[in-house]
């Protein structure tokens, strides 16, 4: 199940007027209020010890006490240069542009050992990046070289002007390390409960906000503030993976950039996707005192499968967004079954560009990265890959041991920001979003390739110990 940002709505009192004189009716005039949240991002000081300020996306600096803000220009100019400048020349091989990069993971787990690495940030950039994959498209299983590879586009990378890592032409991110190992380390908790990430108001920030609701009789720009004030930090839940992970950081990262576009605070970066407010705005339909919430989560066709069991494609868009209405019941948020015409013409909308965002905003793209490795894991555990191929990986699969994960600031909690829009006689200030990835659903769901057993012997290592070709 999706957990997604808790909306509160309220009804301003049946005389209530703005400073111009407009009227508020708890019937006509319906204020439909969600909270719009400024979430993490992935700018923040390293805690390895060296001092130096680390990077990834979003534009948001991340105390370590988990308080979000956002970062100024100079913070994101030193985040993209200190990168780059860490960043060492690739081999002719690793900058071609190629359709199927194969990786091992029998031979990465030897690298890794060999290096004696505390964590993925100390091993070679064409680890870390997985030599340069863009996305998981093929598991190959090879029982005679006792190993399972893991294929799909890719090609160069480069450290673009946001400080993200991403395909040197493409510009899409490159899969990591890193998420692999937590979506290797968490997929029981996957399997039991999925993952997922909520933004929720305190008890007592409702509460606040419900008393200085109830206290308004007029409407400006100031009441904006008020109910600002009045909500205070709400507070970030991660669940099924550790919420000190980049991994976890990247989910927060995306429902936020899903919520800025759909509510208008930031504009779409491609053509073509007005944001749920403008449309609203120029549709003119009614809310009918509900509010819609939208949630990205996984979204494949069936895995293709080879006879033997021994090779497995990676179908589908890999993301969807969902909408539903909401309604409040005695002050609890109840889901109605329903989606509001408008918002599921949002959604139906984002999720068609999906693609094309992914290449212009990296938290989608990494999004979709993410989601395809929990596929990969969950694959993995189900259909018992590794014994199959008698590969063993324990420092890949191990959470305690010499191996672990880089330690980042945990997002706890963060201000509320709100926005509003006005359309004759009503007032809308809203947002909502989530994020849930269902991969076990996806794992279940599968249909004989008879093609793939020929894929996959063209794969197949052409050298016993490379980890990448």
């Amino acid at each position: 199940m999706s957990k997604v940002t808790t909306p509160v709505h309220v009804a301003i009192s049946p005389h209530s007027t703005d400073q111009s004189g407009t009227r508020f009716s708890a019937h006509a005039a319906f204020w439909s209020i969600l909270v719009t949240c400024l979430l993490a991002g992935d700018l923040a000081w390293s805690q390895r010890g060296r001092g130096q300020f680390r990077n990834s996306v979003g534009g948001v600096e991340i105390s370590t006490d988990g308080v979000l803000a956002q970062a100024n220009e100079a913070d994101v100019k030193l985040a993209r240069d200190v990168a780059r400048k860490e960043h060492l020349p690739l081999s002719t091989e690793l900058t071609k542009s190629v359709e199927t990069r194969k990786v091992s993971l029998r031979a990465i787990e030897e690298a890794i050992h060999k290096s004696n690495a505390v964590d993925a940030e100390r091993l070679p950039e064409e680890i870390r990046y997985l030599a340069g994959i863009q996305r998981i498209q093929f598991i190959f299983v090879y029982p005679d070289e006792n190993d399972i590879v893991l294929a799909g586009p890719g090609e160069g990378w480069k450290v673009d002007d946001n400080a993200n890592v991403v395909g040197s032409t493409t510009e899409r991110p490159v899969v990591r390390l890193e998420d692999l190992v937590v979506a290797l380390r968490t997929v029981e908790q996957a399997r039991r409960g999925g993952i997922s990430v909520s933004i929720d108001p305190t008890a007592e920030g409702r509460r606040n906000f419900e008393q200085y609701i109830s206290m308004q009789r007029t409407f400006s720009p100031s009441v904006l503030d008020g109910i600002e004030k009045a909500m205070g930090d709400q507070q970030i839940t991660l669940t099924g993976v550790p919420d000190t992970t980049r991994f976890a950081r990247m989910l927060v990262v995306a429902d936020y950039k899903m919520k800025c576009i759909g509510m208008g605070l930031e504009r779409a970066p491609i053509a073509g996707l007005p944001s749920f407010i403008d449309m609203l705005k120029s549709s003119g339909a009614k809310l009918d005192n509900m509010m819609p919430r939208w949630w990205m989560a996984t979204s494949y066709q069936p895995i293709g499968k080879s006879e033997n069991g021994l090779a497995w494609e990676i179908r589908g868009k890999g993301v969807k967004v969902m909408t539903e209405d909401e309604f409040i019941d005695d002050g609890t948020v109840k889901g109605s079954g329903k989606a509001n015409p408008i918002a599921q013409k949002w959604s139906d909308l984002m999720t068609d560009k999906y693609d094309e965002l992914s290449t212009e905003e990296a938290a989608f793209g990494d999004l979709r990265n993410i989601m395809d490795l929990c596929v990969v894991a969950a694959l993995i555990e189900k259909e018992r890959l590794l014994e199959k191929a008698r590969c063993e990986i324990p420092t890949l699969l191990k959470s305690e041991g010499q191996f672990g994960l880089e330690f980042w600031p945990a997002p706890k909690k963060v201000a509320t920001q709100c926005s509003a829009l006005r359309r004759g006689r009503e007032w809308i200030i809203t947002a909502s979003g989530g994020v849930a990835i269902n991969s076990w659903e996806a794992a279940d769901r599968t249909e004989i390739s008879p093609t793939l057993n020929n894929t996959r012997a063209k794969a197949r290592p052409t050298q016993i110990g490379l980890w990448w070709n």
